[in-house]
């Protein structure tokens, strides 16, 4: 199966409210996820900062960030005089036009960390694309691969181990050109 139709699949799997993980290339570096080590999520789910820290296994006031397309990034936030946020580096206002549109990832102080994801990072611009295409909404939930107190997933195999131990449903390898399901483990 070729990466635009697995990346379509996960999706379709994100639409229907689950809550998955994408792994591909290098590790980042620091306290963040930038779409290489990253759980993903739907963030116009109600709930979805509650199921993600669950899943999680964190405090229930754990805020998450927004990965968004780099062209879309004005219509949703205050970004002030940045261009861009790549590194996930700045909490900025959201659009309060925005705010009932992707609850999952407004901090209480109406912000949120901002990613901003251009061509550049292939696949998981390509998710984020698709999630647009479907939703009209620009923006995935992501956080680290991670669970509370654990280091952060650095090969396939802490990625399926996390997987079995955790609620996650699904975990995406682009690279590999594999979607890993938590009920087929």
């Amino acid at each position: 199966m070729g990466v635009e139709v697995l990346s379509e699949k996960v999706v379709d799997l994100l639409v229907e409210g689950k809550v998955g993980a994408i792994f591909q290339g290098k590790p980042e570096m620091g306290s963040r996820a930038l779409g290489n080590r990253s759980i993903i999520a739907d963030p116009r789910l109600r709930k979805g900062k509650d199921l993600v820290n669950k899943i999680k296994r964190r405090e229930w006031y754990r805020p998450f960030a927004a990965s968004i397309l780099e062209e879309e990034c004005k219509e949703w936030f205050d970004m002030g005089s940045l261009k861009n946020s790549p590194h996930m580096l700045y909490a900025v206002p959201v659009n309060k036009d925005k705010w009932n549109s992707i609850p999952a990832v407004i901090h209480v102080d109406g912000t949120c960390r901002v990613q901003t994801v251009n061509k550049d990072r292939e696949h998981y611009y390509e998710i984020i694309r698709l999630f647009y295409e479907a939703t009209g909404v620009p923006i995935l939930l992501n956080t680290s691969l991670n669970l509370a107190g654990q280091p952060l997933v650095h090969t396939k195999g802490d990625a399926v181990e996390l997987l079995k131990h955790s609620e996650l449903d699904f975990i995406y390898f682009p690279e590999e050109k594999e979607i890993i399901y938590e009920d087929s483990l």
